[in-house]
């Protein structure tokens, strides 16, 4: 008879939640990046006019890649916070209110340092992409900021080498590489 209960009990769980949705909305999504795309399009910017940008008034780099990377290597004057912290409360923990300018990069926009700005590697053609994919921080990390409401946000779009003088590093192993 416990036996019975038991798996009464269990059965019940069961039903109860599976009938709660999750909080994921991929439909809404899809929706938010198309209002992205367009937006984000006239905001990827080269590395003259990124750094340009960096050094005026309200202005921020935000490196979202792993704590480790950034504190091994980044750009110099940038602010951490790791995508997979993304919420509201952390996101106006650093940015107060809407207004500042947020320029944002990844490991794909540099070269040479394989070992602090990997490349993300390409994803063979499937019979549903028909192409070849090249995942990059770059995109969730827009996204995610114009979800939150954030829309004064630049992107740099171009390959750097980590040699270039335009672009200053830092890091516990930029002293240790260069």
């Amino acid at each position: 008879m416990k036996n019975i209960i038991t798996i009464f009990a269990i059965c019940l769980t069961s039903i109860s939640y599976s009938q709660i949705e999750s909080k994921v909305d991929y439909d809404a999504f899809e929706k938010l990046v198309a209002e992205v795309k367009p937006h984000r399009a006239k905001r990827l910017i080269g590395i003259e006019e990124f750094m340009k940008m960096s050094k005026k008034g309200n202005v921020f780099i935000l490196d979202t890649r792993s704590k480790a990377m950034y504190d091994a290597k980044h750009i110099k004057g940038a602010i951490h916070l790791n995508f997979s912290d993304f919420t509201q409360k952390n996101l106006e923990a650093l940015f107060p209110d809407k207004s500042p300018t947020i320029l944002i990069y990844c490991n794909n926009n540099f070269d040479d340092d394989e070992s602090y700005f990997p490349t993300k590697m390409y994803i063979p053609p499937t019979e549903s992409t028909k192409e070849e994919l090249t995942l990059a921080l770059n995109i969730p990390t827009y996204i995610n900021l114009y979800g939150y409401g954030y829309r004064n946000i630049y992107e740099l779009s171009e390959l750097v080498s980590i040699w270039d003088e335009r672009v200053e590093l830092d890091g516990t192993e930029v002293m240790k590489s260069e």
